[in-house]
């Protein structure tokens, strides 16, 4: 048994039993990946998938109880590398953040910039893309840490900590009706007029659509996207009033608009950074957990991660 075998079977498992895809990712070939899962499926003395002539198509009985047991074994061997450089280099690695387009565009920035003065040999990737997908990368080991509103707390191979709320504004251009009223606006002042926002499953969007359901109401959604500046952009083209995170509305930046409060009008939200559970986090990525959310310190996450006992890493940062 090595890690070449463990890692055939994992990647099969991941990308839906496609040989030519679990070839690609682990720059090898086709017949390499099938030699591997027939060595350790030899050595196992069982079949761990099922196959229709030289295809995979399923896993086995035996094969759904060998998976986990091989993605544990991997994240343990990545762990202990992890652990190792920690304590050999804890001031250099790479960091993998995926978030949505919400949190890398107005959440994150100042982290960023903040973590590259403290950690300079510490090279940063950010991935953006929906809540499901930032989930997936963080199961594939892509992703370090997640940042997301909605979906990471869905997942049980997640921990997902809750990190700070936030409510929506209504976004209208000068001179809107919407500004000349009595405040606070209503939902049914609301549905008089084509609604841009989100799209579903992204920022909040499920409880914009609680509440019009909640009242009864049905609004005109003329435009979705997953952007919030898109969806400024359109508002400023007079295509209808726009509802984003309070967050994405900037004053100085967004001068031929206005913003009205509407954290009266949906829930409040919550946005979670995810890790997987059971990894081990190197220091650095501890720090950069709590510059994001100063709540989420080393030892409150170890305790999400179940690592109570877990010795804190206390080395000196880099200046």
């Amino acid at each position: 048994m090595n890690f070449q075998q463990l890692r055939a079977v994992r990647e099969t498992g991941r990308h839906g039993f496609n040989l030519t895809e679990v070839a690609q990712v682990l720059h090898t070939s086709q017949p390499g990946v099938s030699r591997q899962i027939r060595e350790l499926e030899e050595e196992l003395g069982v079949e761990i998938f099922v196959r229709a002539g030289k295809r995979l198509t399923g896993l086995t009985p035996p094969g759904e109880s060998v998976l986990p047991i091989v993605e544990r074994l991997l994240l343990d061997a990545e762990n202990l590398r992890r652990v190792g450089q920690d304590f050999s280099a804890h001031d250099t690695g790479r960091l993998s953040i995926a978030a949505t387009h919400s949190q890398a565009r107005y959440a994150l920035p100042a982290v960023v910039r903040d973590f590259r003065r403290l950690y300079p040999k510490v090279s940063l990737v950010l991935h953006q893309g929906s809540p499901r997908q930032v989930a997936e990368m963080l199961l594939s080991g892509e992703a370090d840490i997640g940042v997301a509103t909605e979906a990471l707390a869905q997942y049980e191979e997640l921990v997902a900590l809750p990190s700070y709320r936030w409510t929506h504004s209504l976004i209208v251009p000068p001179g809107h009706e919407l500004l000349d009223g009595t405040p606070p606006v209503t939902l049914q002042q609301l549905a008089r007029y084509p609604v841009i926002t989100y799209e579903s499953g992204y920022t909040g969007r499920s409880h914009i659509d609680e509440a019009f359901a909640a009242a009864g109401l049905k609004p005109e959604v003329v435009l979705s996207a997953v952007d919030a500046d898109v969806i400024k952009t359109y508002v400023e083209l007079g295509m209808g009033v726009g509802i984003v995170a309070s967050i994405a509305f900037d004053p100085a930046r967004d001068r031929e608009l206005r913003a009205i409060d509407a954290g009266h009008l949906f829930e409040v939200n919550v946005t979670r950074l995810a890790v997987r559970r059971g990894a081990w986090l190197r220091r650095y990525v501890y720090d950069f957990i709590e510059a994001f959310a100063p709540t989420l310190t080393q030892q409150a996450v170890q305790r999400a991660l179940g690592h109570e006992d877990a010795v804190p890493l206390t080395w000196p940062r880099a200046a």
